[in-house]
């Protein structure tokens, strides 16, 4: 098998698995407790705070653990408008784009349905948004903006530090959110992690176990809870702590503090072997910034197309056959009949569309997995366009 979609999730690094292990056996203390088993717990926990912390830059604090990135998308939205709401008579207003993730544009329309305005700002051809779009969009009852750090289908890197400098300087009690969870351990997020409120990441986009993520949230930022009942993660999300999850994002965290620079290295220079050798197809477009050599725009191991006369669907089922394993778009969203709303969003046509495919490398595949990948592509897409 050549697995080719980390962006949907990607294979347990060993050392995640290994961390994990004695939190689904011997050690099963719930950390709320105070007797030895449940101290162990606790100390887990708080270090992997620790490493999750470090991979941004920030402190152990402000780092609380959930169910995954939607969960935390929500929460950042909702527990703004909560808290919002409290001090003010008006429904509010929020700026997030029209390539945000499911999750954040589901929790817009939530809000919408209480009576918030919502201003979804659309991208330029290549998925960028920009400052000054922000800037012109900023009413008085503004209170939350939300633009993606990188896109899940696309992989554009957004300027998210400029358009938080921008934001400062027009209203600084405006809070400022990304979702992260395609950047974290993928791309260096300190800077960005400093001009911003709050942050999702996920586990399993990293090497992680499935089913736990964060929401950093900066010290001093008041939000409302999201889930309540107990006093677990400083009394601002409650359920007994995931330990086993938790203490294997930590794990996957530490990975990826200690070897991301050759990660991006290798999935750069991946990336752009694989755009080289598909270049050679006739009629296909790429999705999103062309960068090559550079992963300041655009995810390193992100590969977005679109092959003209061919139905995506019908090429990833062929790869499938060949031992290549590739998808649409976002995972969250396969199987869905309308065209994808981020390419809608940057202005490729429903014909366009319908050939679309992304393939997510990861620093574990190799230079024979591109090549063999992208000769299959091509014999795939010469069979479909003659009809065999």
């Amino acid at each position: 098998m050549i697995y080719l979609d980390n962006a949907a999730t990607t294979k347990p690094l060993e050392s995640v698995v290994d961390a994990m292990l004695p939190f689904l056996k011997e050690e099963y203390g719930n950390a709320s407790a105070v007797y030895e088993i449940a101290r162990r717990s606790k100390k887990a926990v708080f270090t992997a705070r620790k490493e999750c912390a470090a991979l941004i830059g920030a402190s152990p604090s402000d780092i609380f653990f959930t169910s995954g990135g939607s969960e935390s998308d929500n929460w950042a939205f909702i527990g703004a408008y909560d808290h919002f709401r409290k001090s003010n008579s008006s429904a509010g207003h929020i700026i997030t784009t029209q390539i945000e993730h499911h999750a954040i544009l589901r929790s817009a329309e939530y809000l919408e349905s209480l009576g918030v305005s919502v201003t979804c700002l659309k991208p330029d051809s290549d998925g960028f948004i920009t400052p000054e779009q922000v800037a012109e969009s900023i009413r008085p009852d503004t209170f939350l903006v939300s633009v993606m750090t990188a896109n899940n289908e696309i992989g554009t890197i957004e300027p998210v530090r400029e358009i938080a400098d921008m934001v400062r300087r027009i209203r600084r009690d405006i809070l400022i959110h990304t979702d992260a969870v395609q950047a974290y351990g993928q791309i260096d997020l300190t800077d960005i992690a400093g001009c911003v409120d709050m942050l999702s990441a996920s586990a399993h986009k990293l090497g992680g176990p499935k089913g736990v993520g964060l929401l950093f949230i900066k010290d001093g930022v008041k939000i409302s809870p999201f889930v309540r009942g107990g006093m677990q993660e400083s009394g601002r999300r409650a359920g007994t702590e995931n330990i086993p999850g938790i203490v294997g994002f930590g794990a996957a965290a530490e990975a990826a503090f200690a070897g991301i620079d050759a990660k991006i290295a290798k999935e750069t220079e991946l990336r752009d072997r694989f755009f080289a050798k598909i270049g050679q197809i006739p009629d296909i477009l790429i999705n999103g910034p062309i960068t090559e050599g550079d992963h300041s725009k655009r995810l390193p191991g992100n590969i977005s197309v679109c092959v003209k006369g061919i139905e995506g669907e019908s090429a990833l089922i062929m790869l499938d056959r060949e031992g290549i394993c590739a998808s649409s778009g976002s995972a969250c969203a396969s199987g869905a009949r309308e065209p994808s709303h981020v390419l809608k969003a940057i202005g490729r046509a429903a014909d366009e569309s319908k050939g679309s495919m992304r393939f997510t490398l990861s620093d574990r595949n190799t230079e024979e997995e591109i090549d063999t990948a992208a000769c299959k592509l091509e014999e795939i897409v010469r069979k479909l366009r003659s009809g065999r």
